[in-house]
């Protein structure tokens, strides 16, 4: 089965019984998650690519991480993941991409990337629930966030960190890609 129709099928089933065991029907999560009843469906039925936005949304709103949506292994206590298993969840003809490495629980989801941004991409957010933060390390080239309209240039080897609670974004303003591993912690719903 190909990779992307093994992970449609993984979103499918994760957000189906997540859903479930929140006691949420599809009218309450597509209100909580800001997407229609139609997309759940599309997605819980495996026919639909959801966008990364929308499977952000649909992650907040049932208090799990990307990664724990996707996730297609029955392993146990310890998870090790290999580069082959990393998601690509996004990426531009330029050769951007947003990489999600691994997730988890802890208490509410943790999730690891690694981007790479090409000269005059970026990739924006909305804003995540009250409470998440978000651990930035640049590895090569110069990022520039953008937090809530304000924008900050943070250059290889050092780190940043900020409450995504508001809009906010990833830029390559240089002229060389720009490398960094981000660490997403959303709070468990109330």
């Amino acid at each position: 089965m190909p990779e992307l129709e093994i992970v449609a099928q993984s979103l499918a089933r994760n957000a189906k019984r997540v859903r479930q065991a929140r006691g949420f029907s599809l009218d309450t999560l597509a209100a909580r998650a800001g997407v229609s009843r139609g997309i759940l469906i599309q997605i819980e039925q495996a026919k639909t690519n959801p966008s990364i936005g929308t499977l952000i949304r649909v992650a907040d709103a049932l208090g799990v991480s990307i990664a724990q949506l996707l996730d297609y292994s029955d392993a146990a206590n310890v998870r090790i993941t290999s580069a082959d298993d990393a998601v690509v969840l996004w990426s531009t003809p330029a050769g951007s991409t947003g990489t999600l490495l691994a997730g988890t629980e802890a208490p509410g989801p943790l999730e690891l990337w690694s981007w790479h941004l090409m000269p005059g991409e970026g990739q924006d957010s909305e804003a995540h629930p009250a409470g998440s933060a978000e651990l930035i390390r640049v590895d090569e080239g110069v990022l520039t966030l953008v937090v809530d309209g304000r924008e900050y240039a943070v250059p290889a080897g050092h780190t940043a960190h900020f409450e995504p609670h508001v809009a906010h974004g990833y830029h390559n303003r240089g002229d060389v890609p720009a490398v960094i591993t981000l660490v997403i912690a959303v709070p468990p719903p109330a």
